[in-house]
């Protein structure tokens, strides 16, 4: 099995596979860092008194925003009167670990899924998106065509680790470590992995055609199919636990 989560990040979904007795190598597609400016950032949290939803999509967008409020010396009270929508489970986890309420999340994990929980309730409302700098629109799209006022402000960016280019180019081609199963939990991580890569055409048949792949949810199997990547195990839930269970599925019935 092959993690390609961000560094910092694999031990959920490394933890969970190894648990189940998969033998598990690590190399990230993905790496997080900070913005080029923290401007858009800084000047949306010194004014959270002025907006009436939160919305926040990730894990990673939940830690960078906290982290640059106590840089601010910015205290939880410019959350109070606010109401916040997350993405997911995990993101709603992280949110109230740092004691805040939570009080929408969408059915399906997806951007499409929080618009439409959402956008009966935004008319008139100002909305401030905190997420990463190269993301789908689906969500300000569709809010301000519902009527709201939204910021969109970027608190990381998602970059390719060069570092991991020579380790997955190597392992892809060794029969003896290449694994049976990739698991993907984004868009960008796929992205990533072809770029990492090189041509997928030219490693189908040598080494991809017998790893399957696995999709945490519809938007990062599309990515798979648009990057001519197959979709061979695809989660029911959009969790790192559905994922999981996907593949432990497959594997079973093998």
């Amino acid at each position: 099995m092959l993690v390609g989560r961000a560094r910092h990040q694999a031990g959920a979904l490394s933890g969970e596979l190894r648990r189940r007795g998969a033998v598990v190598i690590e190399i990230p597609f993905l790496e997080i860092r900070k913005p080029r400016s923290f401007r858009p950032l800084d000047a949306a949290l010194k004014n959270l008194g002025s907006y009436d939803w939160l919305i926040l999509t990730s894990v990673n967008g939940v830690e960078a925003m906290w982290k640059r409020m106590e840089k601010l010396r910015l205290t939880m009270r410019g959350l109070e009167r606010l109401r916040i929508a997350a993405i997911g489970p995990a993101t709603k986890k992280a949110i109230e670990q740092r004691g805040a309420k939570v009080d929408v999340v969408p059915k399906e994990y997806v951007a499409e899924s929080v618009v439409r929980s959402l956008k009966h309730k935004i008319k008139g409302k100002r909305v401030l998106l905190v997420r990463a700098k190269v993301a789908r629109d689906v969500i300000p799209r569709e809010l301000r065509e519902a009527g709201a006022h939204v910021d969109v402000v970027e608190a990381y960016e998602t970059i390719v680790p060069l570092s991991s280019k020579d380790r997955l180019r190597a392992t892809l081609k060794n029969p003896k470590k290449r694994p049976h199963v990739i698991p993907f939990t984004s868009s960008s991580s796929v992205r990533n992995f072809v770029e990492l890569v090189g041509s997928i055409s030219k490693m189908r048949t040598a080494s991809l055609a017998e790893i399957r792949m696995a999709s945490i949810g519809p938007v990062t199997s599309a990515t798979l199919r648009e990057l001519d990547l197959p979709v061979d195990i695809a989660a029911k839930e959009f969790t790192i636990p559905g994922l999981v269970a996907a593949i432990e599925r497959t594997s079973a019935a093998k």
